[in-house]
């Protein structure tokens, strides 16, 4: 038996798929519900509307986009945080401006590492005996 603490109250509980108790599931369940029937009646409404109507955080309802079960499709004015700026974003974790900047930090250290092997593999004397390193002892031999 797969035995937790729950991420929220701390409770002990077999666990499941989610880190939460029965009782803080069902408290979850009813915020998602909260905010589900909310937004099928205002479609216009921010998260922040939509956070204060419902009494339910700002966290939990990106939280709720995120794992996709509720969909902004259909509601134009909704938007979240973008993880690192914090810019109004639609989808994802991060804006495409934090998405390029990380996509064009891990290309350089990639390039960085791979110059980095490059020396590396400079630096270590040959193992191997070249065919340049034959012919040029056999021309200084005849010589």
């Amino acid at each position: 038996m797969n035995i937790a603490n729950c991420s929220k109250c701390g409770k002990i509980f077999a666990r499941t798929l989610w880190d939460l108790c029965p009782s803080c599931m069902k408290e979850l369940d009813e915020m998602y519900e909260k905010v589900y029937s909310y937004l099928r009646e205002n479609r216009g409404s921010t998260i922040q509307q939509v956070s204060e109507a419902t009494e339910v955080p700002v966290r939990i309802i990106t939280k709720f986009i995120r794992e996709g079960r509720i969909s902004i499709i259909d509601s134009p004015n909704m938007s979240y945080s973008c993880e690192s700026c914090g810019t109004p974003i639609r989808e994802h974790h991060l804006c495409d401006a934090c998405r390029n900047k990380l996509t064009k930090e891990w290309k350089w250290s990639m390039e960085l590492e791979q110059r980095r092997r490059e020396a590396a593999e400079q630096r270590q004397p040959s193992m191997s005996y070249r065919i340049k390193d034959r012919l040029l002892d056999r021309h200084s031999k005849n010589n």
